[in-house]
Protein backbone atom coordinates (compact mmCIF):
# COMPACT_ATOMS: atom_id res chain seq x y z
CA UNK A 1 0.00 0.00 0.00
CA UNK A 2 1.48 3.71 -0.73
CA UNK A 3 1.72 5.96 2.32
CA UNK A 4 2.15 9.53 1.56
CA UNK A 5 4.86 11.41 3.19
CA UNK A 6 4.44 14.55 2.06
CA UNK A 7 2.79 16.33 -0.07
CA UNK A 8 2.92 14.41 -3.91
CA UNK A 9 5.68 11.77 -2.33
CA UNK A 10 4.41 8.30 -1.30
CA UNK A 11 6.43 5.54 -0.61
CA UNK A 12 5.52 1.48 -0.67
CA UNK A 13 7.01 -0.59 1.62
CA UNK A 14 8.08 -4.10 0.42
CA UNK A 15 7.96 -7.15 3.20
CA UNK A 16 11.74 -7.80 2.54
CA UNK A 17 14.15 -6.38 4.12
CA UNK A 18 11.62 -3.20 4.13
CA UNK A 19 12.64 -2.11 1.12
CA UNK A 20 11.01 1.30 -0.04
CA UNK A 21 9.62 2.34 -3.31
CA UNK A 22 9.10 5.85 -3.81
CA UNK A 23 6.46 7.22 -5.91
CA UNK A 24 7.09 11.55 -6.71
CA UNK A 25 4.13 13.31 -8.67
CA UNK A 26 4.73 15.41 -11.62
CA UNK A 27 2.72 16.97 -14.26
CA UNK A 28 1.76 13.99 -15.91
CA UNK A 29 2.53 10.95 -13.71
CA UNK A 30 5.03 9.46 -11.30
CA UNK A 31 8.75 9.32 -11.03
CA UNK A 32 9.63 6.05 -9.12
CA UNK A 33 12.46 5.47 -7.54
CA UNK A 34 13.77 1.78 -6.57
CA UNK A 35 10.91 -0.15 -6.94
CA UNK A 36 10.72 -3.50 -5.50
CA UNK A 37 10.75 -6.33 -4.57
CA UNK A 38 8.51 -9.27 -5.69
CA UNK A 39 5.99 -9.42 -8.56
CA UNK A 40 3.38 -9.23 -5.97
CA UNK A 41 4.78 -6.29 -4.26
CA UNK A 42 5.30 -4.60 -8.27
CA UNK A 43 2.11 -5.39 -8.65
CA UNK A 44 0.36 -4.01 -5.47
CA UNK A 45 2.40 -0.82 -6.33
CA UNK A 46 1.02 -0.47 -10.12
CA UNK A 47 -2.56 -0.95 -8.95
CA UNK A 48 -2.36 1.66 -5.87
CA UNK A 49 -0.69 4.19 -9.17
CA UNK A 50 -3.62 3.15 -11.35
CA UNK A 51 -6.34 4.17 -8.40
CA UNK A 52 -4.53 7.47 -8.07
CA UNK A 53 -4.74 8.23 -11.78
CA UNK A 54 -1.40 8.30 -12.12
CA UNK A 55 0.71 6.41 -14.63
CA UNK A 56 4.44 6.06 -14.48
CA UNK A 57 6.51 8.29 -16.63
CA UNK A 58 10.36 8.17 -15.37
CA UNK A 59 12.35 5.32 -13.26
CA UNK A 60 15.50 5.84 -11.36
CA UNK A 61 17.17 3.22 -9.54
CA UNK A 62 20.04 4.64 -6.75
CA UNK A 63 22.65 2.26 -7.37
CA UNK A 64 23.60 -1.00 -8.91
CA UNK A 65 22.61 -3.73 -6.21
CA UNK A 66 19.77 -5.58 -7.66
CA UNK A 67 16.97 -5.41 -4.98
CA UNK A 68 17.20 -1.17 -6.68
CA UNK A 69 17.21 -2.31 -10.19
CA UNK A 70 13.87 -3.97 -10.72
CA UNK A 71 11.15 -3.24 -13.16
CA UNK A 72 8.07 -4.46 -13.75
CA UNK A 73 5.97 -4.52 -17.58
CA UNK A 74 2.81 -3.39 -15.72
CA UNK A 75 5.05 0.02 -14.70
CA UNK A 76 5.28 0.64 -18.44
CA UNK A 77 8.07 1.47 -20.85
CA UNK A 78 9.71 4.96 -19.75
CA UNK A 79 12.90 5.97 -19.42
CA UNK A 80 15.01 4.77 -16.35
CA UNK A 81 17.81 6.52 -15.41
CA UNK A 82 20.84 6.09 -12.91
CA UNK A 83 24.06 7.92 -12.51
CA UNK A 84 26.79 7.32 -15.16
CA UNK A 85 28.67 5.58 -12.93
CA UNK A 86 25.44 3.37 -11.54
CA UNK A 87 24.36 2.51 -15.32
CA UNK A 88 28.07 1.49 -16.32
CA UNK A 89 28.59 -0.49 -13.27
CA UNK A 90 25.10 -2.66 -14.43
CA UNK A 91 26.19 -2.69 -17.87
CA UNK A 92 29.72 -4.69 -16.97
CA UNK A 93 27.08 -6.95 -14.16
CA UNK A 94 24.99 -7.58 -16.98
CA UNK A 95 27.23 -8.37 -19.76
CA UNK A 96 27.63 -11.82 -18.22
CA UNK A 97 25.42 -14.16 -19.40
CA UNK A 98 24.82 -16.21 -15.79
CA UNK A 99 24.45 -13.27 -13.84
CA UNK A 100 20.52 -13.09 -13.41
CA UNK A 101 20.74 -16.98 -12.88
CA UNK A 102 23.06 -15.77 -9.94
CA UNK A 103 20.96 -13.33 -8.66
CA UNK A 104 18.36 -16.12 -8.78
CA UNK A 105 20.32 -18.65 -6.94
CA UNK A 106 20.81 -16.55 -4.51
CA UNK A 107 17.66 -15.89 -3.59
CA UNK A 108 16.67 -19.24 -2.97
CA UNK A 109 18.16 -19.09 0.43
CA UNK A 110 15.45 -16.37 0.78
CA UNK A 111 12.13 -16.34 1.60
CA UNK A 112 11.02 -15.02 -1.80
CA UNK A 113 12.82 -17.28 -4.03
CA UNK A 114 11.07 -17.61 -7.37
CA UNK A 115 9.09 -14.44 -6.40
CA UNK A 116 11.40 -11.75 -7.98
CA UNK A 117 10.77 -9.99 -11.45
CA UNK A 118 14.20 -10.30 -13.10
CA UNK A 119 13.14 -9.83 -17.01
CA UNK A 120 13.56 -6.49 -16.81
CA UNK A 121 16.47 -5.90 -14.56
CA UNK A 122 18.56 -2.89 -14.56
CA UNK A 123 17.49 -1.93 -17.89
CA UNK A 124 18.88 1.81 -17.10
CA UNK A 125 20.02 4.79 -19.05
CA UNK A 126 22.89 6.67 -17.56
CA UNK A 127 22.69 10.08 -17.01
CA UNK A 128 25.75 12.43 -18.16
CA UNK A 129 28.39 12.63 -15.79
CA UNK A 130 27.76 15.80 -13.16
CA UNK A 131 24.00 16.10 -14.02
CA UNK A 132 22.53 17.81 -11.31
CA UNK A 133 18.56 17.00 -11.82
CA UNK A 134 16.65 14.10 -13.16
CA UNK A 135 14.93 15.09 -16.37
CA UNK A 136 11.59 14.91 -16.24
CA UNK A 137 8.25 17.21 -15.62
CA UNK A 138 7.92 17.42 -12.06
CA UNK A 139 9.17 19.02 -9.04
CA UNK A 140 13.12 19.34 -9.05
CA UNK A 141 15.09 15.77 -7.98
CA UNK A 142 18.58 17.01 -7.15
CA UNK A 143 20.69 14.51 -7.64
CA UNK A 144 23.29 14.01 -4.90
CA UNK A 145 26.25 11.65 -6.09
CA UNK A 146 28.57 10.26 -3.87
CA UNK A 147 31.51 7.09 -3.62
CA UNK A 148 29.76 5.23 -1.15
CA UNK A 149 27.70 1.91 -0.53
CA UNK A 150 27.99 1.04 -4.54
CA UNK A 151 29.76 2.52 -7.41
CA UNK A 152 27.57 5.55 -8.46
CA UNK A 153 25.19 5.57 -5.60
CA UNK A 154 23.51 8.66 -5.43
CA UNK A 155 20.83 10.00 -3.09
CA UNK A 156 18.21 12.19 -4.43
CA UNK A 157 16.84 15.60 -2.74
CA UNK A 158 13.38 16.71 -3.83
CA UNK A 159 13.62 20.27 -2.58
CA UNK A 160 10.18 21.45 -3.25
CA UNK A 161 9.09 18.78 -1.08
CA UNK A 162 11.44 18.10 1.59
CA UNK A 163 12.32 14.99 0.82
CA UNK A 164 15.46 12.71 0.59
CA UNK A 165 15.59 9.52 -0.84
CA UNK A 166 18.58 8.46 0.53
CA UNK A 167 19.27 5.10 -1.60
CA UNK A 168 21.28 2.29 0.79
CA UNK A 169 22.69 5.39 3.60
CA UNK A 170 20.72 6.76 6.96
CA UNK A 171 18.74 3.23 7.69
CA UNK A 172 17.29 3.07 11.01
CA UNK A 173 18.25 -1.09 10.80
CA UNK A 174 20.98 -1.35 8.16
CA UNK A 175 24.47 -0.49 8.97
CA UNK A 176 26.42 1.43 7.04
CA UNK A 177 27.87 -1.35 4.22
CA UNK A 178 30.97 0.30 2.43
CA UNK A 179 31.83 -0.33 -0.96
CA UNK A 180 34.65 -2.58 -0.11
CA UNK A 181 35.63 -3.26 -3.63
CA UNK A 182 34.87 -0.26 -5.36
CA UNK A 183 37.09 2.37 -4.08
CA UNK A 184 40.47 2.86 -2.55
CA UNK A 185 39.59 4.55 0.66
CA UNK A 186 35.84 2.95 1.47
CA UNK A 187 35.54 4.40 4.69
CA UNK A 188 36.86 7.87 4.22
CA UNK A 189 34.60 7.95 0.77
CA UNK A 190 31.86 6.81 3.31
CA UNK A 191 32.70 9.85 5.64
CA UNK A 192 32.72 12.28 2.61
CA UNK A 193 29.40 10.80 1.75
CA UNK A 194 28.01 11.36 4.68
CA UNK A 195 28.89 15.34 4.81
CA UNK A 196 27.21 15.72 1.78
CA UNK A 197 23.77 14.76 2.97
CA UNK A 198 24.46 16.55 6.11
CA UNK A 199 25.07 19.70 3.95
CA UNK A 200 21.45 19.40 2.70
CA UNK A 201 19.72 17.79 5.91
CA UNK A 202 18.63 21.32 6.80
CA UNK A 203 16.00 21.55 4.34
CA UNK A 204 15.07 17.98 4.59
CA UNK A 205 11.72 17.07 6.37
CA UNK A 206 11.44 13.59 5.79
CA UNK A 207 14.33 11.19 4.86
CA UNK A 208 13.21 7.73 3.13
CA UNK A 209 16.14 4.79 3.17
CA UNK A 210 16.30 2.32 0.59
CA UNK A 211 15.22 -0.26 4.32
CA UNK A 212 14.06 0.84 6.79
CA UNK A 213 11.63 3.68 8.50
CA UNK A 214 10.52 6.67 7.24
CA UNK A 215 12.02 9.56 9.50
CA UNK A 216 10.87 12.94 10.30
CA UNK A 217 13.11 16.09 10.13
CA UNK A 218 14.38 15.38 14.14
CA UNK A 219 15.68 11.96 12.67
CA UNK A 220 17.86 12.64 9.72
CA UNK A 221 20.50 14.54 11.74
CA UNK A 222 20.47 11.81 13.91
CA UNK A 223 20.99 9.00 11.23
CA UNK A 224 23.79 10.42 9.91
CA UNK A 225 25.39 11.35 13.26
CA UNK A 226 25.06 7.20 14.07
CA UNK A 227 26.31 6.17 10.59
CA UNK A 228 29.09 8.42 11.23
CA UNK A 229 29.97 7.21 14.80
CA UNK A 230 30.06 3.70 13.26
CA UNK A 231 32.15 3.95 10.09
CA UNK A 232 34.70 6.31 12.42
CA UNK A 233 34.65 3.48 14.85
CA UNK A 234 35.41 0.42 12.23
CA UNK A 235 38.43 3.42 11.34
CA UNK A 236 39.35 3.79 14.40
CA UNK A 237 39.64 -0.24 15.40
CA UNK A 238 36.89 0.15 18.38
CA UNK A 239 33.53 -1.81 19.08
CA UNK A 240 30.56 0.78 17.81
CA UNK A 241 27.76 1.49 20.47
CA UNK A 242 25.13 0.47 17.74
CA UNK A 243 21.80 -0.63 18.52
CA UNK A 244 21.95 -2.09 14.72
CA UNK A 245 24.25 -5.09 15.62
CA UNK A 246 24.18 -6.98 18.71
CA UNK A 247 21.71 -8.07 21.38
CA UNK A 248 19.94 -4.57 20.34
CA UNK A 249 19.36 -5.29 16.86
CA UNK A 250 15.70 -5.01 15.86
CA UNK A 251 13.72 -8.56 15.99
CA UNK A 252 14.71 -10.04 12.79
CA UNK A 253 17.63 -8.41 11.70
CA UNK A 254 19.88 -10.07 13.93
CA UNK A 255 21.74 -10.92 10.46
CA UNK A 256 23.22 -7.38 10.52
CA UNK A 257 25.69 -8.30 12.74
CA UNK A 258 27.04 -10.77 10.56
CA UNK A 259 27.38 -8.23 8.00
CA UNK A 260 29.19 -5.99 10.64
CA UNK A 261 31.68 -9.07 11.45
CA UNK A 262 32.23 -9.58 7.44
CA UNK A 263 33.24 -5.90 7.13
CA UNK A 264 35.36 -6.07 10.21
CA UNK A 265 37.41 -9.02 8.36
CA UNK A 266 36.98 -7.40 4.79
CA UNK A 267 38.77 -4.08 6.69
CA UNK A 268 41.23 -6.00 8.17
CA UNK A 269 42.48 -8.35 5.30
CA UNK A 270 42.72 -5.09 3.64
CA UNK A 271 45.05 -3.21 6.06
CA UNK A 272 47.52 -6.59 5.60
CA UNK A 273 47.40 -5.87 2.13
CA UNK A 274 48.08 -2.60 1.81
CA UNK A 275 50.64 -2.70 4.63
CA UNK A 276 48.86 0.66 6.66
CA UNK A 277 46.12 1.07 9.63
CA UNK A 278 42.21 1.00 7.92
Amino acid sequence: MLRQVAEGVWVHESEFVQSNAVAVLGRAGVLLIDPGVTGSEIGCLANDLRELGQPVVAGFSTHPDWDHLLWHARLGEVPRYGTARCAATVRDQLSDAGAKARIAAHLLETEIAGQVPLDLLGLITGLPAETAQIPWDGPGVRIIEHQAHAPGHAALLIEERGVLVAGDMLSDVLIPMLDLDGTADPIEDHLAALRLLEGVAGGVDVVVPGHGSVGGSDQIQARIEQDRAYVLALRNGQVPADSRVGPSAKPGWEWVSDVHEGQLQRLAQRSEHDGAPR
